[in-house]
């Protein structure tokens, strides 16, 4: 298990789309999920690697 957290600048750059998007995500309760830490939203890569795999990405 992959111990570092990713930020959504990390997500984002792994999606290859905007941070904006992914907030906009949030709020519809779509895309990986996310988990609110302080003021920070953090990742865990497994469930992002999982989400993509989900939506027929590689």
């Amino acid at each position: 298990m992959n111990a570092k957290l990713w930020s959504i600048e990390d997500v984002s750059d792994y999606l290859g789309i905007p941070k904006n998007t992914l907030y906009q995500w949030r709020t519809k309760g779509y895309g990986p999920q996310g988990r609110r830490l302080g003021k920070y939203v953090r990742y865990r890569p497994e469930d992002v690697e999982t989400w993509v795999a989900e939506q027929g990405g590689t």
